[in-house]
């Protein structure tokens, strides 16, 4: 083998520098001229001359040997281990400008969230970092039992953004206006909150502080959609704002809703989708009611206005003029 072979560190040793180093440890000695198959050897210390006779080698003892390589494995790894922290010195400060530059690449223009734990984890973490408004859309579609129920857990996080500051801002159905639920909420809740009612209102929608929006991802609700492009949240705010002005004050203090010549609001709401030829399953959906209450309120607004079938129902109410009239609106 020739020298060039040999050049490894210190801390290793070659298969013919092993050889080499046993023979000499039994004999006692090797010639330079063997030495010449393994140099590691006399590079390493391991071989040194003798007085007597320069080309005659004698061995280290191996424990002097094995301190020796050791020393000089724990010398290269202090010896690395200070190159690691000065180029981690250097390339600190470089790595917090592209924190700086690239903070808005954390968080995505859209996120979906795979369920509805994971929707109210985002949406808890977004409140906790909101420190000026909350807006929030909250439909009911009539099909579970109660209009409502919140938890102790969201009740403490509402609280506590209201606690920190923020407002809230919350529109409902005109159908939930005498919630036992919904009115316990509002009277727990302490701070600057207000809510209001529509006779019918967008998909849930809630917006944390003009940042971040969340919306339905899925029919049944169990998918959620992360919102932060700037863009989309300008446009659920100018939504909200817009349906927040025709909205009816409901806390903290509601405005009675008007009768209009003996038709009730949400009679009236009713009217005018019976004449553009939604079904009583489309009229509840959207009003947020049962099927069978919204036909008690179809049965009670045909007795009104003296209809005997359906179809004379929708020309009677065209004739009543009751949806031309605008009842007066608070706020």
């Amino acid at each position: 083998m020739t020298a060039e072979a040999h050049r490894h560190g210190p801390e290793e040793l070659c298969e013919a520098g092993l050889d080499l180093y046993a023979r000499a440890l039994r004999e006692g000695h090797v010639s330079s001229h063997e030495a010449t198959a393994a140099p590691c050897l006399v590079d390493h210390g391991m071989l040194h001359p003798t007085i007597e006779d320069l080309s005659r080698l004698e061995p280290v003892p191996p424990t002097v040997a094995l301190q020796r390589l050791l020393r000089s494995s724990e010398e290269r790894i202090v010896g690395e281990r200070r190159r690691g922290q000065r180029l981690a010195d250097a390339f600190e400060p470089l790595m917090r400008l592209e924190g700086t530059a690239d903070a808005s690449k954390d968080a995505p223009p859209l996120r979906l969230l795979s369920s509805k734990k994971r929707a109210g984890q985002a949406i808890a973490e977004a409140m906790a970092e909101g420190r000026e408004q909350l807006l929030a859309i909250q439909p009911h579609d009539g099909l579970i039992t109660g209009p409502f129920h919140y938890h102790e857990a969201a009740m403490e996080r509402d609280q506590a953004f209201l606690d920190g500051g923020g407002r809230v801002r919350a529109l409902y159905q005109h159908t939930v206006r005498h919630s036992p639920l919904i009115i316990g909420r509002y009277e727990r809740l302490t701070g600057d909150v207000e809510a209001r009612t529509l006779d019918e209102v967008t998909d849930r929608l809630i917006i944390v502080d003009r940042t971040v929006a969340f919306i339905p991802a899925s029919a049944d609700r169990s998918l959620a959609l992360e919102v932060r492009h700037p863009a989309l949240i300008s446009y659920f705010i100018n939504t909200f704002d817009r349906l927040w002005h025709l909205a009816t004050p409901m806390h903290p203090q509601a405005v009675r809703q008007p009768t209009l010549n003996g038709i009730t609001p949400r009679q009236r709401a009713i009217a005018a989708l019976l004449i553009e030829g939604h079904t009583d399953a489309d009229i509840a959906v959207r009003l947020g009611m049962n099927v069978r209450t919204a036909r008690v309120h179809i049965a009670k607004l045909a007795a009104t206005l003296g209809s005997e079938s359906r179809a004379q129902l929708g020309y009677l109410i065209g004739q009543s003029g009751i949806l031309d009239q605008e009842p007066d609106r608070a706020g």
